[in-house]
């Protein structure tokens, strides 16, 4: 029993569950700027819903790469704590394939059961943009869809982390939605695809030979520079967009963490391809990520007093 509570833990792989919190608390300060209203009970009820969600589709993406011998594939010397299978619970045995199926059946099914509580007794709405999450969960690893190996992963990815996540959020507590909430969401989106697509380099040689066709393996190494850098040249214009549309001055704080996306741009272009040295590209895109939630929910709660 404890190998399997040891297993569940790194396949949850709960420190990177910030990638949902972040648009969370987004979705929910605006609200809260927006409207004034905030329900602690609700917001702690779509935070627990949404993390067995994520637990699931973390263990179903894992189990689905065990399979197909992608995470078997990866070379000692260019494992990361941010390559596929990091945690390699499968490869190491610490689960067997019938635990993995469990845990992605159970958690899916309890986040699944706390978007219907939440749908019956607080917001009706809520039921489409779960369902719709609960979907791209399971769609971006599993047969036949499969996003991932089709590359459709990291927009399903920016959907479900970006206008999904921080529409729920919003509606939860605001009871309606507005284009404003869509807007908000963009550079949220734009970040956490930039972020899943500088964590394909350590797994390229992988994914390639065993055909998970994702953006990286299409475009090759070097044309992936110019993936990673549109994509955060989209995040900061759409900041600029909300910015003027708004007349919230606050957005912009966002372009305080400039720095380190030239940092992030400069690795990789110096890296050339090369794992060890790409690593902190990878931590600067994830603090890029993290800087931009914290100034985002700044700017979102001061909506409320401008």
């Amino acid at each position: 029993m404890y190998n399997f509570w040891k297993g569940f833990w790194l396949m949850a792989q709960p420190k990177i569950w910030i990638a949902s919190t972040v648009p969370l608390l987004v979705g929910t300060a605006l609200a809260y700027g927006m409207t004034g209203m905030f329900n602690f009970y609700w917001f702690v009820i779509s935070m627990i819903g949404l993390y067995f969600i994520e637990i699931g589709k973390n263990a179903l993406n894992d189990l689905v790469d065990y399979l197909t011998g992608v995470d078997l594939a990866v070379a000692p010397e260019n494992l990361t704590p941010f390559s596929g299978g990091r945690n390699r619970v499968l490869v190491k045995g610490y689960l067997s394939l019938h635990d993995a199926v469990f845990i992605i059946i159970t958690t899916l099914t309890i986040g699944g059961a706390f978007g219907l509580y939440i749908t019956i007794y607080h917001e009706p709405h809520i039921f489409w943009i779960g369902s719709l999450g609960l979907f791209l969960a399971v769609a971006y690893s599993l047969p036949p869809l499969k996003f991932a190996y089709r590359g459709l992963g990291e927009i399903a990815v920016g959907i479900a982390f970006g206008p999904l996540i921080v529409s729920g959020a919003f509606v939860i507590q605001a009871h309606f939605l507005t284009g404003k909430v869509f807007l908000v969401s963009l550079p949220i989106g734009f970040l956490i695809a930039n972020f899943l697509f500088i964590n394909q380099y350590p797994d390229y040689e992988a994914d390639k030979k065993y055909h998970k066709n994702n953006w990286l393996v299409r475009l090759g190494k070097d044309k992936g520079i110019i993936v990673f850098i549109t994509l955060f040249a989209l995040a900061y214009l759409s900041i600029i967009i909300l910015a003027i549309s708004t007349r919230n001055p606050f957005w912009l704080l966002s372009f305080l963490s400039l720095p380190l996306v030239i940092q992030a741009v400069r690795t990789v272009i110096l890296s050339k391809g090369k794992i060890p040295e790409l690593l902190a590209a990878n931590i600067c895109t994830l603090r890029v990520y993290q800087i931009n939630g914290l100034f985002m929910l700044v700017s979102a709660v001061a909506t409320r007093f401008l």
